[in-house]
């Protein structure tokens, strides 16, 4: 496993130019949908943990122990471990499900919601087609499509090694630049942070708040009761 260390910046019309002034080279450039899951009680989100299938392979993202407890300038950066090994996720999924619903029992009498708000029917649609075994570990944990989006991604690398730029245009409207380093999990973070902060000096990028990213926006607009509780959760 691997921890993604990242900072997101709002895109302007000039990015692509400031890029290539300090030494960027595009290294890619591609479209893919990518889906996300919950339960109806919303159990892995309101712990920050995303469940998503990009094109047929599955990742578990959750944040390390050191997002949770950060402030201060390092907070512009995001720290989540990426779990993509199936079985890993199954069996990690299971774990927090299991906390989760006990913990929701304790509180709530054992009461649960059965619905799950989605915008219409776009959750649905142009679903990349899953595996029989997909449907089946998914049904069993009751976890369902909350978010569904296509992306179009510019990548930027620099010779600094390590150091990438995406630039993602969402097929709901929203832009979002993003410069990530990835690290082994286990090793210091510290590292990767600069490099990140000496890319963003690089591109004249300021700002003492996190930007919103691709999900923010989307569940502010599609699932406001969603975004309302990963609010008050303080997960975005």
């Amino acid at each position: 496993m691997s921890v993604e260390v990242e900072r997101k910046f709002v895109c302007d019309a000039d990015i692509q130019k400031r890029l290539e002034g300090v030494g960027a080279v595009c290294i890619g450039h591609c479209e893919f949908q990518d889906r996300y899951y919950d339960s109806a009680d919303f159990h892995l989100t309101l712990r920050n943990v995303w469940l998503r299938c990009r094109q047929g392979s599955w990742e578990l993202k959750y944040p390390t122990v050191t997002e949770l407890e950060d402030r201060g300038e390092a907070s512009l950066c995001s720290r989540y471990v990426e779990m993509t090994n199936l079985p890993q996720i199954q069996l990690k999924v299971r774990e927090i499900m299991s906390e989760s619903v006990n913990e929701q029992e304790g509180k709530e009498g054992g009461c649960a919601s059965n619905t799950h708000p989605v915008h219409g029917d776009r959750a649905s649609t142009g679903a990349t087609e899953s595996s029989p075994a997909d449907h089946a570990w998914l049904a069993e944990l009751k976890l369902v499509c909350f978010a569904n989006y296509i992306t179009v991604r510019r990548s930027f690398g620099f010779k600094e090694e390590g150091v990438r730029v995406d630039l993602d245009q969402a097929d709901f409207g929203y832009c979002v630049g993003e410069i990530e380093v990835i690290v082994p999990e286990g090793e210091d973070t510290q590292p990767a942070l600069k490099k990140i902060r000496n890319t963003a000096q690089k591109l004249g990028l300021s700002g003492d708040q996190r930007v919103q990213g691709k999900m923010d926006v989307y569940l502010q607009t599609y699932c406001p009761e969603h975004y309302t509780k990963l609010l008050n959760a303080h997960i975005l």
